[in-house]
């Protein structure tokens, strides 16, 4: 209606305005600075839509009432309003707006000057995107952003973007995830999906007072992605940009035993301690040891791969391999030798990309259109990423008082992912295998004469049918990763669509329509060839199509007033989220062509599997925000938001949200003339409230979508022909939103013309009414154990120091560095009342209150007994109503081993540093990130250290430096075969997070402007990148990157070998602007 009334007000000035006397005024308009032509810019009548803009040369021409007034604008220039007073001629000059060309940062629905912002956000330029060689553009903020946590769980190149986690961890079961918004909208896709070529920048939203404004799904921070846009009027320019280069496994393997004969003795010794320690003597522990080292079912090898004089022993009394051995052993049928299974599942591969931009503008139209080509090879075989992509976006300047605008995108990708994991133990783990398996065993079958033999055209693992059998291992990951198959083929779009009208002075109307879809299908070959040999193949398909729409409408109004020396931006509009997921899924066996994997071509019946589902989920949301401003001193602003989510029930699914910020430019005020080294100084705080209705983002569509709801099973008795359904999931219908309180203050400083520029923030971060999963009994009959509630709070508070400036400026050499560093606290406020006095105690945590989210509750070693060499434990006294004193006594019996709060496992201090150095063309630049003070659970190294039955698994050299009469001093216990900590988690696993990364080193050289005019060439750059080259930990093998540290021997960071190993890039490439 507004849109309405507006649009009949400008009909009637119109119609007003031609009753009048016209005059057509002509004249040009220039730069007050410089007195160059301002071309393009916008003329129009004062109250009206009557409008023209300039000429290339300035100049312009319009028809106007000759008592009209006329406005003068130009992005950069501040505009100027002058009355005609009846003149035909009027040359403009405007002046140059240093406050618009003060650095900006995107923030919600709009941009603002780093001096009038009162929130916290952290802004990534494109060149930082452009120098990481990454599949995804969140690789970027890894070290660069204070207040950023980047958790890379997957060096697979298909996994998509890492983990973030802003400010800390938020819930406790609802998502911690920040929302991703590109050009504005909500993006539902894979961040792989979009080029890091395309990014102009990204801002990641920090405090309530930046994201508040987004409502239900900002709760976690917000990181918003700008793509590239042609500015202003100029020529088509053409870049090309190409990189060649390999992929090498980054984090080396666990310092293991690899030598055959020195594991053979070390596991010797191990079954001699075992019967030794037991009371046997030490004829009868030789003899054990003679007796079984071979024999996998009494806790031996299963392998014989050394070949012993007849007649003689393999290893003699004093724990030593027989001299005579000889690596190699044949039993008339088979010949053993073990095989490097490390070297043969990993290899380096290729990567090349290759990006081609045209941008430019003319006449109103500004365009910026994109393709590219990646091919990411992985480290093992049948891993990889190809992806080709496309970007137009356009913006044109249709009328004075009209600009529509417009951006897509395609994306391609075509993914294989190799045999692995994220549970624990798994023999069809390509990478737990290769990370654990013994140096004695072969990874191939041989013939008596040694040769490798072939089947079917293919070499024939060894997969236990031989005349051995290891005994820790199963089949051979290495074999299936070569003979199965896993793809995933997806095909992406997306598109924002919008218009702006701006009918009056300072007022803008602005309608936008994003969508995007998505269909990705999954193809899954499990070959005959391989583990499903029993079933004669297996084949999985399914598909998954999600499609969204986000509707946007804002009005916009600026305004000053007493000349100057206000200035008021309101904001108001309307949104609406609508989202669509459907799924298909289907699995069968018996395949006729053992190398299709559809389900066309699987014939069986008894494994026959099909299923799908549609979910939908909608939010919408009326939003408002002032900013402002007094003689650009002093400014506020406020925000809300009232949004409903489809998440919770009718009554339920409302919430109101909203900030209130305010900022000091202390360097504007009189008393700080004379400090002729301070640039700038800005005092800011806000707080405010935001929501989250994402409970259980990883769990099936009913729980996912619809948690309030109850969800049911169902099922078809043929014989009786009756329906069933039985009770899958309890949902609750009083379920509502979990509120994030935030509050933030810091400062902004710059002094010395930028020589040290830097930003001090501390915040807190409180959540109540936590979205969570109560545990109940099954005998409540709730089939899940577990039940949705709003219960509890928790706060993270800490503080970000972010710095940047300049080493050096001289003649042709820049020299510039940044550093930030950020430290928070995670703390549980309160619980559900069933809780609150003990917590929820898990093998490896407790949530208790004054405690954090990841606070170490394990038992507690208490060293090795010098006299014995046993382990040593904590166990706590308790009084008579079993409650601990306070006091503990230290025991070698596991079982009467107490678990002990052992503190939080986050780190105190991450963050990054960085230097960049530009001289004669030359470019080097290096970004670094690190993090102090934490702990991370190493269940790799317990598994090498064998608590638990482990024959035919990895020693660690640690193993080594055991106790024993000769070496009493060792923290580390007796081999002595005692299993009774198995995959407990203890605390002596517990080491250092400590990391430094060198996350990216790149050196460029851009050829001189005399030579590359010479070839028709704008520009050329050549350079050479090193993108993730090394990680300095605790423990060799261990990255501490992988997770947040809390974990066992079978969860969290202790999954750390089973997972797809980080990659190391080196490129090379070379950039083209024509």
């Amino acid at each position: 209606m507004r849109l309405i009334l507006t649009f009949l007000t400008a009909l009637t000035a119109i119609a007003a305005s031609a009753q009048e006397t016209s005059l057509t005024v002509r004249g040009r308009v220039t730069d007050a600075s410089t007195d160059e032509p301002v071309p393009f810019a916008s003329v129009h009548l004062e109250g009206t839509m009557v409008g023209v803009s300039t000429d290339a040369e300035g100049g312009y021409v319009i028809t106007i009432p000759e008592n009209g007034a006329l406005i003068f604008s130009s992005i950069g220039y501040r505009s100027k309003e002058v009355n005609i007073d009846g003149r035909t001629t009027l040359d403009i000059s405007l002046e140059p707006d240093t406050e618009s060309l003060e650095e900006t940062i995107v923030i919600a629905y709009g941009t603002a000057t780093k001096s009038s912002f009162t929130g916290s956000a952290a802004m990534v330029d494109a060149s930082t995107i452009e120098s990481r060689v990454s599949t995804n553009v969140t690789s970027a903020l890894a070290g660069t952003t204070p207040g950023v946590q980047v958790i890379s769980s997957s060096g697979d190149p298909a996994s998509g973007a890492a983990t973030i986690r802003i400010r800390g961890i938020g819930s406790m079961s609802a998502s911690n995830s920040p929302l991703y918004v590109v050009d504005g909208m909500p993006f539902d896709g894979s961040i792989s999906d979009i080029n890091p070529n395309d990014v102009e920048s990204m801002s990641v939203l920090k405090d309530a007072s930046a994201s508040a404004i987004y409502g239900a799904r900002g709760a976690n921070g917000v990181v918003l992605i700008t793509t590239k846009r042609a500015a202003g009027s100029s020529p088509a320019k053409i870049r090309f940009d190409a990189k060649w280069g390999s992929n090498s496994r980054l984090i080396p393997q666990y310092d293991v035993i690899s030598d055959p004969a020195q594991y053979y003795e070390t596991h010797y010794r191990m079954m001699y301690n075992s019967q030794i320690y037991a009371g046997k003597s030490p004829e009868e522990a030789y003899a054990y040891a003679d007796t079984y080292l071979f024999d996998q079912n009494n806790g031996g090898l299963g392998y014989q791969v050394f070949t012993v004089p007849a007649g003689e022993k393999f290893i003699g009394r004093d724990f030593r391999i027989n001299p005579k051995a000889t690596l190699g052993y044949t039993d008339g049928e088979y010949y053993y030798i073990p095989d490097d299974w490390y070297s043969e599942a990993f290899h380096s591969s290729f990567r090349q990309e290759y990006n081609l931009s045209v941008s430019g503008g003319r006449d109103r139209l500004n365009y910026y259109g994109s393709v590219g080509y990646l091919n990411d090879g992985g480290i093992v075989d049948n891993s990889g990423f190809e992806r080709y992509t496309a970007r137009i976006n356009v913006d044109w300047q249709a009328r004075p008082w009209m600009k529509v605008s417009t951006s897509m995108s395609y994306a391609h990708s075509d993914s294989k992912t190799a045999s692995y994991s994220s549970t624990y133990g798994s023999s069809g783990n390509i990478f737990y295998i290769t990370n654990m398996m013994a140096p004695i065993y072969p990874l191939y079958v041989r013939d008596a004469e040694g040769r490798i033999m072939y089947e079917n055209g293919m070499k024939v693992y060894d997969s236990n049918q031989t005349n051995f059998v290891r005994p820790a291992f199963v089949g051979n990951a290495v074999r299936d990763n070569e003979v199965n198959r896993r793809q995933n083929y997806s095909d992406f779009i997306s598109g924002k669509w919008g218009v702006v009208l701006t009918p009056a002075k300072g007022l803008s109307i602005t309608a936008n329509v994003g969508l995007t879809n998505e269909n990705s299908r999954y193809n899954a070959l499990y070959s005959r060839f391989g583990s499903q040999s029993a079933t004669d193949g297996l084949a999985y398909v399914s598909h998954d199509r999600t499609f969204a729409v986000n509707n946007q409408y804002l009005a916009e109004y600026k305004t000053d007033f007493y000349g100057s020396l206000h200035s008021l931006n309101m904001l108001a509009g309307y949104e609406i989220y609508k989202y669509k997921e459907q799924f298909l899924e289907g699995q069968n066996d018996r395949l006729f062509d053992p190398y299709v994997g559809e389900l066309g071509n699987a014939d069986g019946s008894s494994s026959k599997q099909l299923s799908s589902y549609t979910a939908d989920y909608m939010t919408q949301g009326f939003l408002a925000r002032a900013q402002y401003e007094y003689d650009g001193r002093y400014f506020a602003s406020a925000s809300y938001r009232r949004d409903g989510s489809s998440r919770f029930a009718p009554g339920h699914r409302w919430g109101d949200f909203g900030s209130i910020g305010a900022a000091w430019l202390a360097s504007s005020e009189w008393f700080m003339e004379g400090i002729w080294w301070m640039d700038m100084l800005k005092l800011k705080a806000s707080y405010g409230v935001q929501g989250n209705d994402n409970l259980y983002p990883s769990s099936n569509y009913a729980r996912k979508y619809y948690p309030y709801s109850d969800n049911y099973t169902h099922s078809y008795n043929e014989q009786t022909g009756e329906y069933s359904t039985e009770l899958a999931y309890k949902g609750n219908n009083e379920l509502t939103w979990e509120s994030s309180h935030s509050f933030n203050i810091g400062v902004d400083f710059e002094i010395l013309s930028g020589l040290l520029r830097g930003s001090m923030e501390y915040f807190s971060r409180k959540t109540v009414d936590l979205l969570y999963s109560k545990d109940v009994p099954l005998s409540s009959g709730n089939p899940t154990g577990y039940y949705p509630v709003n219960v509890g709070s928790i706060v993270n508070n800490g503080f970000e120091f972010s710095f940047d400036g300049i080493i050096m400026n001289r003649n042709e050499l820049l020299w510039t560095w940044n550093m930030n560093m950020s430290h928070y606290r995670n703390r549980i406020l309160s619980l559900d009342s069933s809780v609150s006095d003990k917590g929820i105690v898990g093998g490896n945590y407790i949530y208790k209150v004054g405690g954090s989210l990841y606070e170490a509750y394990m038992r507690k070693y208490a060293g090795v007994n010098p006299e014995t060499g046993k382990a040593q434990w904590y166990q706590k006294v308790t009084d008579k109503n079993g409650e601990w004193t306070g006091e503990s006594v230290i025991t070698e019996i596991f079982s009467e081993a107490s678990q002990y709060e052992l503190g939080s496992v986050l780190p105190k201090l991450y963050g990054g540093f960085g230097t960049t150095l530009n001289a004669y063309g030359f470019d080097l630049s290096a970004q670094f990130s690190f993090q102090l003070g934490g702990k991370y659970y190493d269940g790799t190294y317990q598994a090498l250290m064998h608590t638990s039955s482990s024959a035919g698994t990895a020693w660690h050299k640690d193993a080594l430096k055991a106790w024993s009469p000769e070496n009493p001093s060792s923290d580390i216990p007796r081999l002595d075969g005692d299993t009774s900590v198995g995959q407990t988690a203890v605390s002596n696993y517990l080491i250092s997070s400590d990391f430094l990364s060198i996350n990216n080193i790149t050196l460029g050289y851009t050829l001189p402007q005399r030579i590359t005019s010479m070839l028709e060439v704008e520009s050329l750059r050549i350079y050479v990148a090193g993108d993730n080259l090394a990680v300095v930990s605790a423990r060799k093998g261990v990255d501490p990157r992988y997770s947040m540290g809390l974990g066992s021997l079978t969860s969290g960071s202790g999954l750390n070998s089973g997972s797809y190993s980080a990659m190391r890039t080196v490129t090379a490439g070379v950039t083209l602007t024509f």
